[in-house]
């Protein structure tokens, strides 16, 4: 549950409701999520974090080309989100990538790999090893 009142959709004016329609238009949804209606409580936040997300997330809608595609870049935020615990955020991007293709068994092979560096980097982390491979400086 959350801790504030969320801003409904038929309440939003201005601003919100601008960012809102964005928000819809932009991940092509019939409704505004949670996230997007509690961070409507300030006004401010909410351009802040939606011209972020959607700028990296989708940069596309702004006439650009990202140079990861739209799958990967949900599977990282899903792999970050399952390393953060956030249910909220494990929920709505599992349920992009799997809008975006990704079946169950890739999805397996997603949580395998977070499972394992998450495991390898406490282990680094844990023994303070000393890193000895480095990538190429360009």
């Amino acid at each position: 549950m959350a801790t504030v009142r969320l801003v409904d959709e038929s309440e939003a004016t201005g601003a919100v409701a601008a960012i809102f329609a964005d928000i819809k238009a932009t991940k092509k949804l019939d409704s505004v999520p949670n996230f997007w209606r509690v961070l409507a409580t300030n006004p401010t936040q909410l351009e802040l974090v939606w011209t972020r997300l959607k700028s990296i997330m989708h940069p596309e809608a702004e006439g650009r080309t990202g140079r990861l595609d739209p799958l990967t870049r949900e599977i990282i935020a899903l792999a970050v989100s399952a390393t953060n615990g956030c249910a909220y955020c494990i929920n709505s991007h599992t349920a992009a990538v799997r809008k975006l293709g990704l079946d169950v068994e890739a999805l397996g092979e997603v949580m395998a790999v977070v499972a394992l560096f998450n495991g390898t980097n406490a282990i680094a982390n844990g023994y303070q090893i000393e890193p000895d491979v480095f990538p190429p400086l360009d």
